[in-house]
């Protein structure tokens, strides 16, 4: 899906690691959320509460999943699936467009 009809944005943005990733939050009718954001280069450790999919729309990264030791390389058209309650990494190598979907 390229774009979301008869939704609501938050105007105000997610800003994290000092703005080296940012995003905003995306609401459906149904209540569900996604965010959709930009990561510059650098490492980064994300904590979950929901179930998330992370769809990355462009961009070139590696991630380490829960309970894994082995990093995934991820690129533009991939996505990866995190469980509620958890902590990943990535090491983003290039701008990367994503969005996020909160799965309750």
């Amino acid at each position: 899906m390229s774009e979301f009809k008869n939704v609501t944005v938050v105007k105000e943005a997610n800003i994290y690691f000092e703005g080296k990733v940012t995003s905003r939050s995306v609401i459906f009718p149904d209540g569900t959320k996604k965010t959709l954001g930009i990561m510059l280069p650098g490492e980064y450790v994300f904590n979950t509460a929901d179930k998330e999919i992370m769809e990355i729309l462009s961009g070139d990264l590696d991630v380490l999943l829960p309970g894994e030791s082995d990093w995934r390389t991820i690129q533009g058209g991939e996505d990866f699936k995190v469980p509620a309650q958890a902590s990943f990494k990535l090491k983003i190598k290039t701008l990367t467009d994503y969005c996020c979907s909160f799965v309750k």
